[in-house]
């Protein structure tokens, strides 16, 4: 069965690439919508997730369509990918010294079958507080561009931990949970020596 991962994500791209998974990528090209104020974390990430594989689905007649949408969440308040600078920096500050949730909705669809399942995996980071240089420095580098939360615990931020979860949760993709659902369509990593191994892990 063909594996499409439905996300131009160069982050989920390497987590399944390390974890030895052959895939071809067909990303969805769905407009992420901005949350409603004090619409439901999860359920805004289980929505965004479906509707990308749906969307992968009505092109690709066959394969199992693996899409995500990772959010962040701080009393309940939705972060998004920021849409700038300025919205950076008020995500960053929200979050400083306190704990973030991070929700990760994953939707398997099959589609030939019309059929799908989800899940959402849930993570806690812990922000400390910075001073201003220490926020100045991570505006500036842009790695908080394209991120959920503005910022990529994958990319040593010193003032991010986690401390609840998975940490692959926090990169965008949840791999432990994710193996599970793969496991019950018959995906798994290929293991070394195996037919296709090389071009698995390109």
């Amino acid at each position: 069965m063909t594996f499409i991962l439905a996300s131009a994500s160069p982050r989920r791209r390497r987590l399944l690439t390390e974890a030895g998974y052959r895939f071809e990528v067909d990303p969805s090209g769905v407009v992420e919508p901005e949350p409603i104020e004090g619409e439901d974390p999860a359920s805004y990430a289980v929505t965004l997730a479906w509707r990308k594989a749906a969307d992968v689905a009505r092109r690709r007649e066959r394969g199992l369509i693996l899409a995500a949408d990772t959010v962040c969440a701080v009393g309940g308040q939705i972060l998004n990918k920021p849409l700038d600078r300025d919205d950076a920096e008020r995500m960053i500050r929200l979050q400083e010294g306190r704990d973030t949730e991070v929700l990760t909705a994953l939707c398997l669809y099959r589609a030939e079958a019309a059929e799908w399942v989800g899940t959402v995996e849930r993570s806690v980071v812990r922000f400390r507080a910075l001073t201003a240089a220490e926020r100045r420095s991570h505006l500036d580098s842009g790695l908080w561009q394209d991120k959920a939360g503005a910022y990529g615990i994958q990319d040593d931020d010193p003032f991010v931990a986690v401390v609840a979860g998975s940490w692959s949760n926090v990169v965008g993709l949840p791999m432990e949970r994710l193996a599970t659902l793969l496991r019950a369509s018959s995906i798994s990593p290929l293991r070394p020596g195996e037919h296709g191994a090389e071009e698995g892990r390109r």
